[in-house]
């Protein structure tokens, strides 16, 4: 492995907000990586800071041609560039479209349990939420298609989010299924918004599909995100990429960002994107080796020492889904019950929604030593959380 993730980087007293906590905590909940970023963007951004002028900026065509490298080296699928747009991130993309390309009280579909940020982005802006609850059996999530007709075929809904790989579960949704997918929402009008925020960090062996490589039918219906914040550890960087094969639905999207201002790039956006894509293949490749290590770790550890604990399978992201069904049915009682006692600071799964009062999500992308100390801790917790309901 060419690069150091075992190294300890102290992120106390940073403004962080993952380490905001206090002295003897050890968080391991929100999605943010302690691992410094590739060099190589460490290199162009240092270059773009050296030249003293941070004036307005425009997105060249470099940028999208980096996209699409990538796209094609890492996922085997090489979008064109004139189907692309720059915007400041997923978030606030979501949130144009949803305040520009849709009205107020329309419906708009998800899977629970799923990210948390969507509840806030979809009911702040007047909509509704509506569920198409995963079905969980033998410790893997799938789609509820009858259910998933009946909420799509309702008129008052005409978005459906898709998180792709599934933020908390892991879980890669294959070809055949977000095939079906985009068919069923073509055929009820409902447009196609793809998170693939965590695309880029699918474990050895598993590989995501875009959205946008489906069948023209079902992709020219659907808005993709994509973005390097997250592969790279670089959320302040605010930049991502829209990616819209359709060019009228492309053309209404510029005009959503345009209006809120989410379209204009800030100095070190294009220079560290352009670096993500075009140098940082190896340093991705050592970190996958590194979750997924991690991620063994982890469930080694709690089938010998946990054993009322299970992790669930997963495919991609370093977020860990752990199944808490035999010690509770409130995670977020859990959560704070094994802070308090050890420390450790995980993310509840009632959060998520859905089934995730029966989970909480670790975050993995630390090094290897805090993995062992918080399952040491999670252990602690678990146990003295049983011992306090006897």
């Amino acid at each position: 492995m060419s690069f150091d993730f075992d190294k300890i980087n102290d992120r106390r007293n940073t403004a962080s907000v993952k380490w905001d906590v206090k002295e003897n905590e050890l968080p391991m909940w929100v999605a943010d990586m302690d691992f410094q970023t590739a060099p190589e963007i460490l290199t162009a951004m240092h270059k773009a800071i050296d030249s003293g002028i941070f004036g307005y900026q425009m997105i060249p065509d470099e940028y999208y041609k980096a996209v699409a490298d990538w796209f094609k080296k890492e996922h085997n699928f090489k979008p064109k560039t004139d189907w692309m747009l720059f915007s400041t991130g997923v978030i606030p993309t979501i949130s144009a479209i949803l305040r520009h390309m849709t009205d107020v009280g329309d419906n708009v579909l998800l899977q629970e349990p799923n990210y948390n940020t969507f509840y806030g982005v979809i009911e702040h802006n007047g909509r509704n939420v509506t569920n198409n609850e995963l079905i969980y059996t033998d410790g893997t999530y799938k789609v509820d298609w009858e259910d998933l007709d009946a909420k799509l075929s309702d008129p008052q809904t005409t978005v459906m989010l898709v998180c792709n790989p599934h933020n908390p579960t892991g879980h890669i949704w294959s070809k055949e299924t977000l095939t079906k997918v985009g068919k069923m929402a073509k055929e009820h009008n409902v447009l196609i918004i793809s998170d693939e925020i965590h695309g880029d960090i699918s474990m050895p062996g598993h590989s995501y599909v875009p959205f946008a490589s489906l069948d023209p039918e079902v992709a020219e219906n659907s808005i993709s995100l994509v973005s390097p914040t997250k592969t790279f550890n670089m959320a302040q960087l605010h930049a991502s990429t829209i990616i819209a094969p359709d060019a009228n639905l492309l053309a209404r999207v510029e005009r959503a960002i345009s209006i809120d201002d989410q379209s204009e790039p800030g100095i070190l956006a294009v220079a560290g994107t352009i670096a993500a894509y075009t140098k940082g293949h190896e340093w991705l490749s050592d970190l996958r080796q590194y979750i997924s290590v991690n991620h063994q770790l982890l469930t080694d550890y709690v089938a010998n020492n946990i054993s009322e604990l299970s992790v669930v399978k997963s495919d991609a992201t370093y977020l860990a889904w752990i199944d808490c069904t035999k010690v509770t049915e409130d995670s977020e009682e859990l959560n704070n019950f094994i802070r308090q006692e050890t420390g450790l600071y995980l993310a509840e799964g009632t959060k998520y929604r859905g089934n995730g009062n029966q989970f909480l999500r670790m975050n993995l992308a630390t090094n290897k030593s805090r993995v062992e100390d918080g399952l040491k801790r999670l252990e602690k917790g678990v146990h003295a959380y049983l011992d306090s309901k006897k």
